[in-house]
């Protein structure tokens, strides 16, 4: 059996609110075992047999869109490859301690070169991005709220779907959930 972590998009977001026992209850209706959510924004750990990723994802992203009625955005990782993302050091310590957030972008394939081009033109006074594998870090020195850099705004200029979270949820869930 392997663990896997689901970052699920638009989960209690933008008017779509879903309680976080009716995923589980997902999750489990999937063939999956050992289901549990973490905080109530879309992160779902499971156990599987399955290996394959694109499967997972799959199975995922068309069962909630048939019982939630909207698509949900899906990307997996392994609890080892969740450790390596929150290990990884996107930026100078006195830079990420200096800023207001920190927050990690998760794709479902590591960006082209004029995708990243694309992506990296967008820095700022407030924000900078670092590209690393199928993850992209956001530092964000100011609220995010002062910044122009949105979600919505990386996929329209990037091309690519993404889900973020904050570099402290997923150490959290790195720690609570380390590789077996």
């Amino acid at each position: 059996m392997a663990r896997y972590i689901a970052l699920l998009r638009a989960i209690n977001v933008g008017g779509h609110t879903v309680k976080m026992d009716e995923l589980r209850r997902q999750f489990e209706s999937f063939g999956y075992s050992k289901v549990e959510t973490f905080i109530a924004s879309g992160n779902v750990i499971f156990e599987t047999r399955t290996s394959d990723a694109a499967k997972l994802v799959a199975t995922i992203e068309a069962g909630l869109r048939k019982t939630l009625g909207y698509e949900v955005a899906t990307f997996v990782r392994t609890d080892a490859e969740l450790a390596e993302v929150a290990a990884h050091q996107p930026f100078p310590q006195k830079q990420i301690d200096a800023a207001r957030a920190l927050n990690v972008g998760f794709l479902a394939a590591p960006l082209g070169a004029a995708s990243a081009k694309r992506l990296i033109a967008l820095r700022s006074d407030i924000d900078d991005f670092h590209v690393h594998g199928r993850e992209i870090y956001w530092l964000c020195r100011e609220k995010q709220s002062d910044s122009t850099f949105t979600n919505v705004a990386f996929e329209k200029t990037v091309g690519v779907k993404a889900t973020f979270r904050g570099i402290n949820t997923i150490r959290k869930l790195a720690a609570k959930y380390p590789p077996g």
